[in-house]
Formats: structure tokens, sequence, C-alpha cells
């Protein structure tokens, strides 16, 4: 019902047509996805970063996939072999600060340069064994994949060798180390 406009009386709001449901967006969208992603990453890493993901770390790495033989020619790094290792580094005389490291886990040891130039060479081999050579390729320092070493008495030898006609002024280094070493 209308009504003029003299009698001071409005007219009633016309009747609002049906209107479509709200856009409803999934509950998964751009920004809740990203969170979810951030909050997953962040929990994951949250637990390699505290004792207990120390804990599984090491219970993962602790287990070598190589001990031994198997060790052979491997990266003590990506072995975990480094978790235990125990290094032999004479202090006097040593001009290319050559090192001898030796995991008892992975029964395996490696050797390391720690001073030399590129083209230098690190070797290390067991008396009876392998033997490992790895060149630095740019900067100082270079370490030799692993060789076996077996259970009781053993002899590693490694050496640092410098490149020919190269910037090192040492001459070849050599150490030899036992189970009665100076293990650090």
């Amino acid at each position: 019902m209308t009504t003029s406009d003299t009698d001071g009386d409005t007219e009633e709001p016309p009747a609002r047509a049906p209107q479509a449901p709200a856009d409803r967006r999934p509950w998964l969208t751009g920004a809740t996805a990203l969170a979810l992603v951030v909050a997953m990453v962040g929990a994951v890493l949250a637990a390699f970063v505290t004792p207990l993901g120390d804990h599984l770390m090491k219970a993962l790495l602790d287990e070598p996939t190589c001990p031994g033989e198997a060790c052979e020619g491997k990266n003590p790094q990506n072995q975990g072999c480094g978790e235990d290792a125990r290094t032999f580094k004479p202090g006097i005389n040593n001009p290319a600060l050559l090192q001898v490291r030796r995991s008892e886990d992975c029964k395996a040891a490696w050797a390391r340069i720690e001073r030399g130039n590129p083209g230098d060479l690190v070797t290390v081999q067991v008396a009876g064994g392998a033997k490992r050579t790895a060149e630095i390729e740019y900067g100082d320092d270079q370490f030799t994949t692993m060789v076996a070493v077996p259970d009781g008495d053993f002899r590693i030898t490694a050496c640092a060798i410098p490149k020919a006609g190269g910037q090192s002024t040492y001459e070849t280094y050599c150490v030899h180390a036992t189970e009665a070493s100076a293990w650090r």
C-alpha cells in the first residue's frame, strides 16, 4: 500500500530479491596453506635442533651404514662417522696441519689437510689395506674418503703432498698413527 507524499508518509521499501548464497571459500586458502606449511616446516626444524632432534639424528647416524669394509671410499660426513671420530694431529713440525681421523663405530679412518693450496694432495692408507687420495680443488683444506681400519693393531699413514710448481712451500709430509697414538 502506497500513500502520497502529501500525507507525509513514505513508501514501503520494495521487497528484496533473493540473494545468492555468500561466496564460500574452501578452508584451505592460499594464506591458510602457507601458514600450515610454515608450521610443519618449523616443527620439523625444531625437532632437529632440540635435544630430542639431536638424539634422533644420532640414532639415525650413529648406526653407521658402512662399518669396516663397507666404509671403503665413502665420505665420512655423509655416513655419520664424524660423530665419534678421534683425531691424531702432530702439533710440532706439521707444516700442512695434517691430521688422521678415526671412527671406532665405523671402523674406518680418513686424512685431512688444513693448510694447503689448490692442487695439493692428501692421502691415507692402512697398512695392508686400501689407499685413498683427495685433491684440494679450492681453499686450503680437504679430506679423503675412508679406509677400513681393523680391530686391534693397525698402522695408518697419511701424507700431504704439495702440487709440483704450486703455491705450497712445504715438502711431502707424512704422519703415522697406530692404536697407541695420542688420539684426541
